[in-house]
């Protein structure tokens, strides 16, 4: 890693101190020091640690290289350069303990002034693991040189937890632009909670292989699609919120915009492992106004992929439809259930139910409502508002707060339908207007 002047001076000093953090709260609320104003560059090759007290410019590719732990502070701010199109590269072997707090998330952002930050101003993180990937050589696009995977299941990447990311997916290619969060063959030993992608140039969250779970995630007014799995993903997701806004849609010609893309790989193939990933109590809601052409469905899944969904819920009139099996391969995966789909209630486009087995969708064990009145569910009065925090518990009585089937193994037990209960699992840590938010 290359170092600044400012930041060797502050090396000197640390080198003479000793902290402790013993019997700390993790959510005190105790004022950071301002620090330093540090620029980071190149690799990552020793375990490093950035505090709190300083500001963060990552510079171009930002490697944390095998061997090496990057650990961040809770509070921690760092900002990504827009001319160098920064990005922070966890690579397999390495790690990253981002493990903010409830009162002191960790945030990636802009380095742009309040008010003119936008998307795509830098580019995002990504983690590389060596957990089981149906692609060879598996490299992440633009970047197009650091490669993942391999066979270890339980492998760790670290800790992301109560995280913010902000206004990334800046394209290392044409059309080729970098995820809010990516995630390529991480194994389940990594722990994925409590993360909020804002407003980035690409999807929230994609995951290439890997089988890490993930819960507690935000996925806020992004520009393609919100959770997007390939390469043979297997995890499960628990409890995640995709909220669109209405005039920002992928404009590329080359895609569209839905809450869940997936696919087993680009050509639809049987590579294995297939991508046989588990989400449940999700929530997919496009904010008042009349979508963008751009938006397509609430689910779109294709090419192979064996996704399955639980208790579930997609409001909003996206133009294609709510759920859509895209090809045959698909469609097959759940009549011969290697997929399954329980507990969606699906509410204010015109069809429901674009493609797939409607008979077995309708069957009455498994719970699922299609193209209903969003009226009639008992949601928040501003739960789909345009602008602030939405309205994200249901009002007494709701349908979606007992509607949902039993969850299968490996989830926690909640038959809510949706990302939503009696609590708001959002409080504290998120975000719902970084743009004017003093950084």
């Amino acid at each position: 890693m290359k170092f600044s002047l400012k930041l060797f001076a502050f090396l000197i000093v640390a080198a003479g101190l000793t902290f402790s953090s013993c019997g700390r709260d993790d959510d005190d609320d105790d004022p950071i020091v301002p620090g330093e104003n540090l620029t980071i560059k190149g690799s990552i090759t020793t375990n490093t640690t950035w505090a709190a007290k300083n500001k963060y410019l990552l510079e171009g590719f930002v490697y944390v290289e095998a061997g090496a732990t990057l650990t961040i502070e809770p509070g921690t701010i760092i900002k990504g350069d827009k001319s160098t199109k920064a990005t922070l590269i966890i690579k397999p072997g390495a790690k990253i303990i981002a493990e903010g707090t409830k009162l002191k998330p960790i945030v990636f952002t802009s380095n742009q002034a309040k008010g003119s930050r936008n998307y795509g101003d830098w580019g995002g993180i990504i983690v590389l693991g060596k957990g089981k990937v149906n692609k060879t050589p598996a490299t992440i696009e633009g970047e197009n040189i650091s490669t993942f995977g391999g066979s270890e299941e339980n492998d760790n990447s670290g800790i992301i937890k109560y995280v913010r990311i902000e206004f990334g997916g800046i394209a290392f290619e044409t059309d080729k632009e970098v995820n809010g969060l990516t995630l390529g063959g991480v194994g389940k030993g990594t722990t994925i909670e409590y993360v909020q992608v804002t407003q980035n140039g690409d999807d929230g969250i994609e995951w290439f292989g890997g089988n890490v779970n993930a819960k507690y995630l935000i996925s806020y007014k992004n520009l393609d699609d919100d959770f997007d799995t390939d390469w043979g993903y297997s995890g499960n997701v628990q409890y995640g919120l995709a909220y669109r806004d209405s005039k920002v849609a992928d404009q590329c010609t080359c895609s569209d915009s839905n809450g869940f893309e997936s696919d087993n790989d680009a050509s639809g193939s049987d590579a294995l492992p297939q991508t046989s990933c588990k989400f449940a109590n999700i929530s997919i809601i496009i904010a008042e106004g009349t979508p963008d052409a751009k938006f397509r469905s609430g689910f779109r899944l294709r090419r192979n992929s064996a996704l399955s969904v639980f208790n579930s819920l997609v409001v909003g009139a996206f133009p294609k439809g709510g759920f859509e099996l895209g090809d045959a391969a698909t469609q097959a995966n759940f009549v011969n259930d290697k997929s399954d789909f329980r507990g969606l209630i699906l509410a204010g486009m015109t069809k429901g139910i674009v493609a797939g087995d409607e008979v077995k969708l309708k069957e009455a064990s498994r719970k699922n409502i299609f193209g209903i009145d969003p009226s009639t569910l008992g949601l928040n009065a501003t739960y789909n508002a345009a602008t602030g925090k939405p309205g994200l518990l249901p009002i007494t009585g709701s349908t979606l707060l007992t509607g949902g089937v039993t969850l299968p193994a490996g989830f926690e037990a909640n038959t809510a339908v949706g990302a939503f209960s009696t609590s708001d699992w959002t409080d504290g840590w998120a975000n719902w207007d970084p743009q004017n938010t003093d950084y």
